[in-house]
């Protein structure tokens, strides 16, 4: 089983530095060769299990893709996994031809088959790439992608990657159609009385408390369930967890088995985190560290100092750790919303103890909301400039596992209307009972208000909308032309129809 094919240790100099095995040779922008991706089945072990899982491999076996600014992202993606598939470079930003949705910028790679992909990189920072195509996501399809800055390779700080999933052992076309069918009871919902603490009842019958994700600031607590209802609180209900997964991974690996990076006593650590997964928010958790978050979705932000970290489905953090100068060991956890599942990784010293890790915590952690998203400002923001376009997008959900933008389902929707040029202003308004993760395909956007209250965000490329009339307005400029995918990044609901595309007028 491939085990440990993701992450090694390595040493360089008197500083011992963390390598990830993706951290071979850059992309070569002189190379006439393109670098080779291949697609491929491979085998893990959860909980003593093995596991049938999908991979980004590169010839050696490295998993995923290093290069620096500046570089041609010239890449030739081989698959070899068996069934057709489409990879999305998610955060880079190519002609729209080469942007791996199925459906809307290319046919999927059949199996066998081949495609180039040559194009500039031109920010750096912590993308991924992940499959475009039906459910694979979750099944792990999908591999860290690090864009470094040539201005900082030469920084004393050492580089851990770390790529976060929710595991399940079921086929992910059998949860689907479950919720299709079981899907939100609505009328047992209605029925609900809306009072604190009211007792909800899952698909199962079996019964939960649950607290809810309400507003901007999203707290609240629920236990772990299956397509949960949670309690009614200002008329609203919520749930926030819709599928029962058996784990959280982080590298692969669970609590039981984690990954262990050698790293030195008073030295500088430079995290760079990615929310793999299909439809599980988190909270990353330093524990008794306290980090400086520098960069959201690869792009800059004014550093904010804590030790717990909201983190969306498909969202990327950069932190910066100062570690202690005593020879120990810190764990580096990340938590479901409303629950106490986790995984993690360790931080050790040489020579450090590492010992047991629970794989839940004490407590249950809230929902995750715009908390956070509130208090990041970018360090470069847009330029200031009027919106020539503005849009309010609803987000809605029905019966029987359907949910919509703007009144309809993916297939029946119309495309999002922008010219070249525009200054687009986009308000997010989330009629439903959970929060999105909304993801808009080929551009960066800042957050210029949540829940009405304007201000200077973060620039993302991923930002997650609150349950029940929570809004989100984002701006950008359309500055890339072609038809790009916009959606939920909850698997399951860009499944049941949350997603359409946004077309630049010829």
């Amino acid at each position: 089983m491939l085990r440990r094919d993701f992450l090694k240790l390595s040493a360089t100099g008197a500083l011992m530095t963390t390598a990830p095995s993706i951290f071979a040779s850059p992309v070569n922008a002189q190379s006439a060769a393109p670098k080779i991706i291949t697609a491929v089945k491979r085998v893990i072990d959860v909980k003593g299990k093995a596991a049938n899982v999908f991979g980004l491999s590169q010839p050696g076996g490295d998993h995923g893709l290093v290069m620096t600014a500046g570089e041609n992202f010239r890449v030739r993606l081989e698959n070899r996994a068996g069934e057709p598939t489409a990879i999305h470079w998610h955060g880079l930003t190519p002609p729209w031809q080469q942007d791996g949705v199925a459906g809307i910028s290319q046919m999927p790679i059949p199996s066998g088959g081949s495609y180039e992909y040559d194009f500039p990189v031109v920010r750096p920072g912590t993308f991924w790439m992940h499959s475009h195509f039906g459910l694979q996501e979750q099944l792990m399809f999908a591999a860290p992608l690090i864009v470094r800055d040539p201005v900082g390779v030469s920084e004393d700080v050492q580089e851990v990657v770390v790529l976060f999933h929710d595991f399940t052992f079921r086929d992910p076309a059998e949860i689907l159609a479950e919720l299709k069918a079981g899907g939100h009871d609505m009328a047992a919902m209605q029925k609900l009385p809306a009072a604190s603490g009211h007792e909800g009842h899952n698909m199962s019958g079996m019964t939960t408390r649950a607290a809810m994700d309400h507003g901007a600031m999203g707290h609240g607590t629920k236990s772990q369930g299956s397509m949960d209802h949670g309690d009614m609180q200002t008329g609203g209900m919520s749930h926030l967890q819709d599928v029962q997964y058996d784990a959280l991974l982080a590298n692969d690996r669970t609590l039981d088995d984690p990954e262990v990076f050698t790293v030195e006593p008073g030295g500088r650590v430079r995290l760079r985190l990615i929310n793999g997964a299909a439809s599980t928010n988190m909270w990353i958790d330093l524990g008794k560290l306290s980090g400086k978050l520098i960069a959201v979705d690869g792009m800059s932000v004014e550093p904010i100092v804590s030790s717990r970290f909201e983190f969306a489905v498909a969202q990327r953090l950069d932190i910066i750790l100062d570690l202690p100068k005593e020879a120990s060991a810190w764990p580096v956890f990340a938590v479901q919303e409303g629950g106490r599942m986790r995984t993690g990784v360790v931080l050790a010293a040489k020579g450090s103890s590492v010992g047991k890790l629970a794989e839940t915590a004490d407590a249950d952690f809230p929902a995750v909301g715009a908390e956070l998203e509130q208090k990041l400002r970018a360090a470069k923001p847009l330029v200031e400039r009027a919106a020539t376009r503005r849009h309010t997008m609803m987000l809605g959900e029905a019966a029987n596992y359907v949910w919509t933008l703007d009144g309809a389902v993916h297939g029946k929707d119309k495309p999002l209307a922008v010219r070249s040029g525009d200054r687009v202003e986009l308000t997010f308004m989330n009629h439903t009972s959970m929060s999105h993760p909304m993801h808009l395909h080929g551009h960066h956007f800042q957050v210029v208000a949540v829940n009405g209250r304007r201000f200077a965000g973060a620039v993302r490329d991923t930002v997650l909308v609150p349950a029940h009339m929570g809004s989100v307005t984002i701006a950008f400029d359309t500055d890339n032309p072609g038809k790009w995918a916009l959606h939920c990044h909850h698997l399951y609901h860009m499944a049941g129809g949350m997603m359409t595309s946004m077309a630049y007028e010829v």
